[in-house]
């Protein structure tokens, strides 16, 4: 646990609770543990924390049930794409809200990497594209959640970069089109971190400053405000198709400024850097997977 610039156990803070020592431990009991950390916060020793610099951090969440991923859900990275489409067929597709959120999901325990990792490009992809994007973390369980009440669910958000492989989009000879695993799913697909920073501490998650940098240049800059569905749609959908767990992440969809539309991909020895309001900085150094 961060509190201002130095680490804590949480085990240490949150002794009472059943399971303290795994963070999915915890968000089985979010409400009473939020309130063990919050009463810590207020009376933590200084000398019994470490400097946040001594610190190497791992995923917030490392081994969630479910790692659910928003697709085409910005409506600036709908524009961007649109005209991706519109050079290669002529046509534009429909830029209208659809009736539900679509997902797709991605691997998680051998995907999601902490921020500062070394993420390993895949020696299948030449074309390993790079995607910000504001997580949802579920803190308790549930089904057939109203928008209304979906953000009384969360325990909390943090960031992901969904690394997606561009030229396994489509598998050829395939009725089905789209190869999701082919795109989506590989070792170290998923860096996520560097915290994971609860609702009450977040103001309004539907409009939060989102960026990402390649090489210390700008080339995401939105603001989850441009979300097609907002984060209570996407609860409220998946909640209606089956329960949702704490400790399950939701990835809530990229702005415009992926590499696709430019021709640009990431290479080994590239810095990738997301940044989203209250949650702090995901940093990730792509590598040449041996």
């Amino acid at each position: 646990m961060k509190i201002k610039d130095r680490i804590y156990p949480a085990a240490a803070l949150a002794g009472e609770l059943d399971n303290p020592h795994t963070v999915l431990g915890i968000l089985q009991e979010w409400d009473k543990a939020h309130a063990l950390f919050g009463a810590a916060a207020q009376k933590a020793d200084p000398a019994a924390g470490i400097p946040e610099g001594d610190v190497t951090l791992l995923a917030p969440i490392l081994y969630p049930g479910a790692l659910y991923c928003a697709g085409a859900n910005y409506w600036d990275h709908l524009e961007e794409m649109a005209e991706v489409a519109k050079k290669v067929t002529g046509k534009a597709p429909s830029m209208e809200k659809a009736k539900d959120p679509y997902f797709f999901m991605k691997n998680s325990a051998s995907g999601i990497i902490g921020s500062g990792a070394q993420a390993r490009l895949p020696s299948f992809s030449k074309q390993v594209d790079w995607e910000a994007e504001l997580c949802v973390v579920i803190g308790k369980k549930c089904r057939h959640v109203s928008e209304g009440d979906a953000h009384s669910v969360v325990a909390g958000y943090t960031i992901m970069n969904d690394l997606s492989a561009r030229d396994l989009m489509k598998r050829e000879g395939s009725p089905f089109g789209m190869d999701w695993i082919g795109q989506k799913c590989f070792e170290d697909a998923a860096p996520m971190g560097p915290w994971l920073t609860p609702s009450a501490y977040i103001a309004d998650p539907n409009n939060l400053a989102i960026k990402l940098w390649v090489n210390g240049v700008l080339k995401q800059d939105s603001n989850t405000s441009r979300l097609v569905f907002s984060i209570a749609e996407q609860i409220a959908y998946l909640s209606r198709h089956f329960t949702l767990f704490p400790g399950d992440v939701i990835a809530t969809g990229t702005p415009a400024g992926v590499g696709m539309p430019r021709g640009e991909f990431l290479k080994a020895g590239d810095v990738v850097k997301i940044e989203v309001a209250g949650c702090g900085v995901l940093t990730t150094q792509m590598v040449a997977e041996s």
